[in-house]
């Protein structure tokens, strides 16, 4: 067995939940910076292995100076091989782990720890210029295996921006759009799919946060604006008293959350999430508000230009190759990943296969 010392976690640690509770909050859904917060994230895994086992756990990777720090990596297993692998291309982080076949159950515990703040940028007014590299607006003007920018999608995109001046108001309108026109769907299995084009021809416009965000970010693309899907992870409930925006328990292994950003030249990357207007609309008690309601019109100010610190990201990664995989690249790392005998266990699968995710606050 081969583990790395330095990032083995201490024998004993033991993890405690005590005030996982929202702290006093706030009259209007309204995030601001207003200080850092610190998340411990906990990953267990255990699959059984009558045939070799790989495992790959996304890890918190974005490193954003105003609103996300990732810290320590530790782990425990009793694999044959973990290493912490990244993405060339989309900097997607993950930890890697592989067993041979055996008759004791391949383990493994994953702790990180994750800075976070509220995140807002007032687009009122114009901040100072910024400039994207050439090299990252190609990657994220680029259509994905199921974020085309061409035929349906383009044509949808123009239709939408007719007559805007400007990104922020290309932005602004395919946002609205995205809004008005789709609706939560209670039944998709997990987060959905973000297959755009095959929603576009088909006009069903429903989903979950992976098909309402993939959505925007591609009508953002095909109208020539760099943006791009945020695969994360709810961790803590909502200050602001929204039950349906937040994790309302310790036990945060079906809390994956995608969010989006938007690059526009003047503000930067800016945070950007219909898809949890929605979500507000569907799901907020009493549930199925209106679209006027103002809990409904205060989340929707708010998550165009914004958003709460009590989730955390993992990666920006679209068609990722896994290494060492028997399997296809993954649309997306949100979920870990798994496979036995070269055949890839479903991550939605609970009973092939077993893994839980907890999140405690800690002291910043």
């Amino acid at each position: 067995m081969t583990i790395d010392r330095r990032t083995m976690l201490k024998a004993g640690a033991a993890m405690s939940y005590a005030g996982f509770l929202p702290r006093m909050a706030a009259a209007a859904f309204a995030p601001e910076p207003n200080g850092w917060r610190r998340f411990e994230i906990t990953t267990r895994v255990e699959i059984a292995r009558p045939q070799p086992v790989k495992l790959w756990l996304p890890l918190p990777s974005v490193d954003a100076p105003d609103w996300m720090k990732p810290g320590e990596t530790l782990w425990s297993t009793n694999a044959d091989q973990a290493v912490v692998d990244t993405d060339s291309v989309s900097g997607a982080g993950f930890l890697s782990a592989s067993w041979t076949e055996g008759d004791d159950p391949a383990v493994l515990e994953l702790r990180n720890t994750v800075y976070t703040q509220d995140r807002h940028v007032d687009l009122s007014r114009a901040g100072l210029p910024t400039r994207l590299s050439d090299a990252d607006r190609a990657l994220y003007t680029a259509p994905t295996r199921l974020i085309p920018t061409d035929g349906i999608v383009r044509k949808t995109a123009d239709s939408v921006t007719a007559g805007a001046q400007g990104d922020l108001e290309k932005a602004r309108q395919i946002y609205n759009w995205v809004v008005e026109s789709t609706a939560r769907n209670p039944e998709t299995r997990g987060c959905g799919l973000g297959d755009v084009a095959s929603m576009l021809q088909t006009g069903d416009l429903t989903g979950k946060c992976a098909d309402l965000n993939s959505l925007y970010v591609g009508l953002a693309r095909a109208a020539g604006l760099p943006a791009r899907d945020v695969y994360g992870l709810r961790v803590a409930p909502s200050e602001f008293g929204y039950k349906s925006l937040g994790a309302n328990s310790s036990d945060v292994t079906k809390a994956q959350h995608c969010r989006a950003e938007v690059f526009l030249d003047d503000f930067g990357w800016v945070a950007v999430d219909p898809a949890d207007v929605r979500k507000v609309m569907l799901e907020e008690p009493p549930k199925n508000l209106p679209i006027d309601d103002p809990k409904v019109t205060d989340a929707r100010q708010a998550l165009f230009g914004g958003w709460e610190g009590n989730w955390i990201a993992y990666n920006f990664a679209h068609d990722l190759a896994l290494p060492g995989a028997a399997d296809g690249p993954v649309d997306f790392l949100m979920y870990p990943q798994a496979e036995v005998g070269g055949v890839r266990l479903d991550p939605l699968d609970p009973g092939a296969f077993v893994y839980t995710i907890t999140a405690r606050e800690m002291p910043a």
